[in-house]
């Protein structure tokens, strides 16, 4: 391929996924000492645009789980919101990058809907804010939301999935932590941080708050080509995520969405690099090592 045509399709790409950085993040980049791993996170690629077996628009099945517009209902005594098609940072690996977030999302008039589905389904006892990501929306329309779920349903948990956090940390406002610290049920945070050189000192301020607010803090890494998929980079992360006060939760293996294959790790050797972990951490420290294929009845646990 040509340069001139390399540059033609990067350009697809960005026109059909546009690329998206905070200033934080390209701060981090700047300093990192493996800044190309970085950035390989959300920089267009040209290979985005070839057709993979086995890579599609919608991975892990979402649209086949939705009860109504924004609400999906996979797992057994849990849903999750789609509150917005919104985030900080595109990731370019993102599961949910051909989501049809236009009629796909939790907007204010849907949330009788929502109240009448959970008190109908007394099972469910946590739901999931997500998106897009739920922080990019304002906290006065976070507040309505969590207000509702928490005053008028019977849930005993709340769980925000965000890379806000860790990307955008000044959005982590003194108002959003006190309304997480006053939410009369336990709320999880699970952030996304997928390498150590996301993580600086303002973010380490932010988790300090959150958990201090009483925020339990998780999180979820997907296993990908060129940024993670090394001993040493997995090891410092999870050190830096326990020293910011975040659990290593989950390593993901990636959700097989077109436009993402050049970012697949084979399992075999996922797996390898567990091993390799669990001989240098504390079993605290190591992620368990899962994936999400469509229909399961939860994630299934590789490791």
């Amino acid at each position: 391929m040509t340069k001139m045509n390399q540059e033609a399709a990067a350009t697809d790409a960005t026109n059909a996924f546009p690329e998206l950085l905070t200033d934080y993040i390209k701060g981090q980049i700047a300093q990192s000492n493996n800044p190309e791993a970085l950035l390989r996170q959300f920089k267009a690629d040209p290979i985005e645009n070839q057709t993979v077996p086995g890579f599609a628009p919608d991975p892990v099945g979402d649209l086949d789980s939705g009860v109504f517009p924004g609400l999906l209902h996979k797992y057994h005594g849990r849903v999750l919101l789609i509150l917005t098609g919104s985030c900080a940072v595109h990731c370019r690996y993102c599961f949910r990058r051909h989501f049809p977030y236009q009629d796909q999302r939790i907007d204010a008039d849907k949330m009788d809907q929502v109240v009448a589905y959970l008190n109908d389904h007394p099972e469910i006892t946590e739901v999931i804010l997500s998106g897009g990501d739920p922080l990019s929306v304002s906290n006065r329309r976070l507040a309505m939301v969590i207000r509702r779920l928490t005053e008028q349903t019977g849930i005993t948990r709340l769980r925000l999935h965000s890379r806000t956090p860790t990307v955008n940390p000044q959005r982590v406002d003194a108002e959003l932590v006190a309304m997480l610290a006053s939410t009369p049920v336990p709320v999880v945070l699970v952030t996304h941080v997928n390498h150590p050189d996301e993580l600086g000192r303002q973010t380490k301020a932010v988790m300090q708050h959150l958990s201090q607010a009483g925020v339990h803090l998780l999180n979820q890494t997907v296993l990908l080509k060129g940024v993670n998929d090394d001993l040493q980079t997995q090891l410092v992360l999870s050190e830096r995520l326990f020293s910011q006060r975040i659990l290593p939760y989950y390593l993901h293996q990636l959700d097989q969405v077109a436009g993402g294959a050049h970012f697949y790790v084979p399992i075999e050797e996922g797996l390898a690099l567990l091993d390799q972990m669990r001989a240098r951490l504390p079993g605290y420290l190591v992620p368990r090592y899962v994936c999400e294929p469509p229909g399961s009845v939860s994630k299934q646990h590789l490791a």
